[in-house]
């Protein structure tokens, strides 16, 4: 099979560039196979990866337009045609598809992604019903992989202020959390134009979640309870 694959080494290279390679597939291979096959030939190539279980989220890239993990995505989902990757767009580049992600990790660690309570921690747990727990089901799967982000155009455009699909999802599970206590001073920190109301539906991060999860929907929650809280 054909892979195109962006190359940029700003030590030596100008502009950036596609490179081809040819990669024998078997049955059962995922990207991050061709990536490492890829790299074996080549060790100037420089990508991210780690436990190849979908579970670290450190081997995201941009394939053939849309953002996935390498690790999980197999290769005969691409047999018709080559295999274009590309770094996460919207991010600067460091090295081929190693891309800076200190935006992301900044807006992650802003909405203050731990539980705060005011009344004394209980000697042994914070008990909730059934009901209570499955509220966070769909939220705390989240592997910060970053594919979501990086495919939301809110986000390119203004990543110092946005705080974008996984840092709002991350809100959201606190939020939701019948063990938190901070609920107004959350939404207070999530009040501006650039906050929550940034977000435009446009659900590509629904499309990119390689868990299938859904920042959008987590997003229009926050929305009902600012609304709710205002009136």
């Amino acid at each position: 099979m054909e892979f195109r694959i962006y190359r940029y080494n700003p030590d030596v290279d100008q502009e950036p560039h596609l490179q081809t390679f040819e990669v024998e597939t078997d049955r059962g291979m995922m990207l991050r196979d061709v990536l490492l096959e890829i790299k074996r030939r080549d060790e100037s190539f420089a990508f991210r990866h780690s436990c190849g279980e979908g579970v670290c989220g450190s081997d995201g890239v941009n394939v053939n337009g849309r953002n996935r993990l390498a690790c999980i995505t197999p290769v005969s989902d691409y047999r018709k045609g080559p295999v274009v990757i590309r770094p996460f767009p919207g991010r600067p580049v460091i090295r081929d598809l190693v891309v800076d992600m200190s935006d992301f990790y900044r807006q992650y660690h802003a909405v203050d992604p731990w539980l705060k309570r005011k009344d004394p921690v209980p000697e042994q747990e914070s008990l909730q019903t059934p009901e209570e727990r499955a509220r966070l089901d769909g939220l705390w799967e989240c592997i910060l992989c970053g594919c979501c982000s990086t495919s939301c155009p809110s986000f390119w455009w203004n990543p110092d202020k946005f705080l974008g699909p996984q840092a709002l999802l991350s809100s959201w599970r606190f939020l939701a959390d019948s063990r938190d206590q901070a609920e107004e001073q959350r939404l207070d920190d999530l009040d501006g134009p650039y906050k929550v109301f940034r977000c435009h539906t446009i659900m590509n991060c629904v499309d990119a979640c390689p868990k299938h999860l859904n920042p959008t929907q987590a997003i229009g929650h926050i929305r009902n309870l600012m609304l709710k809280k205002s009136v």
